[in-house]
């Protein structure tokens, strides 16, 4: 007998921030504001318009996780809902930031992971580099996928 919940489908989705922006703003409040309590001015920049985004859903089309990825290859602003943790749903974002990230050659694909996440970064073959450092009060570390930070240009 599992004591894992039964798989629940859920579906990716590329968006653009133009079209999709309540939605994935949904999420990143829920996760990032108002459960871990990062100031608003931390979470909302100018970089969203630039950005492709990766759109989690689930089977009635409600969000539950999001991801960004940058032209230049840094994932970044991953965050899945509380309830929908532990089922794939993180992973299946950073894979598909990581697939689209190498079809469009970025030089380096990074991301700055929070200080517990990043065993889960690791598993899918990324590597944690330097010092940790503080974002919006939260302890990171850098973190790369090794295959383009060979080529990476310093």
């Amino acid at each position: 007998m599992s004591l894992l919940p039964p798989a629940t489908p859920f579906t990716l989705a590329v968006v653009s921030w133009q079209e999709h922006a309540s939605a994935l703003a949904q999420v990143r409040r829920t996760v990032f504001i108002e459960e871990q309590q990062i100031a608003e001015e931390d979470e909302w920049d100018d970089h969203d318009a630039e950005c492709t985004h990766l759109l989690a859903l689930d089977a009635d089309g409600t969000p539950i996780g999001t991801a960004r990825l940058f032209p230049s290859g840094r994932i970044g602003r991953m965050a899945v809902l509380r309830a929908w943790r532990g089922r794939g749903v993180g992973m299946a974002l950073l894979q598909a930031a990581l697939q689209r990230a190498l079809a469009q050659s970025a030089p380096e694909i990074c991301l700055d992971a929070q200080m517990p996440a990043i065993p889960f970064y690791a598993r899918a073959g990324f590597v944690a580099e330097g010092d940790s450092f503080l974002d919006a009060g939260i302890p990171h570390r850098r973190m790369v996928y090794p295959a383009t930070h060979v080529n990476a240009s310093v």
